[in-house]
């Protein structure tokens, strides 16, 4: 929304589809990440096999430590079958090529604290192996910086969605058991189809009313410096106004909360509380003047 120049008599379709492609390849970003999961689980194996072809071997070369080839979870996510094919039919595993990176994570995690507790526990248990991946993706993983310009070299919009994708995988591979069904692995990438259709319905719905939306806005900063509404700032408080006047079941609390959240992450130290002040006194004055009222449980 942010880059789109257009006008209400443009054709918003080439735009949508781009709203929609962003937020399938968000899932195709999750789907790579396990990619990755499972080509290190394979590096683990690959990585004791070469230790036993050595010629002269040391005493731990002899006896490797298996506990990250065994690791049940990660055994869990290798051997799904569903989830490898979908990562196989949407060619989303880079790793055979870009294997450097899985090298570069492989030798980090060998070389933590994390593995080192890992392998010195005695205790084999599901849990302690869950533990130990949830560790690794968390301190290791996720953070790596060589990892997230590779990722933003892939495709542009991953560089928002890595922390999201990120936040999910934890929360899935914290759910996980030894009898949980292959589908676990695969969530839904919306919620239901009005999850989905709402993305549209405000994306359209903002650019449809953008002059509208303006004029509103205007009313309200005429001390504040234009370049700050042509700015993101002038984008969130559209989007804001749209979701006060459009959806009526969303209250307006829920709303300012949202936005004055992606200021923060986006724009300015300062857009916060300028989105904030502008966004009250138009609330007040559809409540003063009983526009656009909300509808639906837990409204005031």
């Amino acid at each position: 929304m942010y880059a789109f120049k257009g006008t209400e008599s443009d054709d918003l379709l080439k735009e949508q589809r781009f709203l929609l492609q962003s937020l399938d390849n968000m899932y195709d970003l999750y789907l790579s990440l396990l990619a990755l999961l499972t080509e290190l689980h394979k590096k683990s194996k690959d990585h004791n096999e070469k230790l036993q072809k050595k010629l002269v071997k040391s005493a731990a070369d002899e006896n490797p430590n298996l506990k990250f080839q065994d690791n049940q979870l990660l055994h869990l996510i290798s051997s799904n079958v569903i989830l490898q094919e979908a990562i196989s039919n949407k060619k989303l595993n880079y790793w055979d090529l870009d294997f450097e990176y899985v090298d570069l994570l492989f030798k980090e995690i060998l070389n933590s604290e994390i593995y080192e507790k890992y392998t010195e526990d005695p205790d084999t248990s599901f849990k302690k192996d869950k533990t130990f991946v949830l560790d690794v993706f968390s301190e290791i993983i996720a953070p790596n910086d060589k990892l997230y310009d590779y990722f933003e070299d892939k495709k542009l919009t991953w560089v928002d969605d890595i922390p999201v994708v990120n936040t999910a995988i934890l929360k899935i591979l914290r759910k996980l058991k030894l009898t949980s069904p292959e589908t676990d692995l695969l969530p839904e990438l919306y919620k239901d189809e009005d999850d989905k259709e709402f993305a549209i319905e405000l994306f359209k719905k903002s650019f449809l009313n953008n002059s509208k939306f303006t004029e509103e806005i205007n009313k309200k900063t005429t001390n504040w410096d234009s370049e700050r509404l042509a700015s993101l700032d002038g984008v969130l408080l559209k989007m804001a106004i749209c979701e006060f006047q459009k959806f009526p079941s969303i209250p307006h609390k829920v709303t300012m909360n949202e936005y004055l959240e992606i200021a923060k992450e986006y724009s300015t130290p300062k857009s916060s509380l300028f989105i904030n002040g502008i966004l009250d006194k138009i609330v007040k004055e559809y409540q003063s003047e009983n526009l656009h009222p909300k509808v639906g449980r837990g409204l005031m």
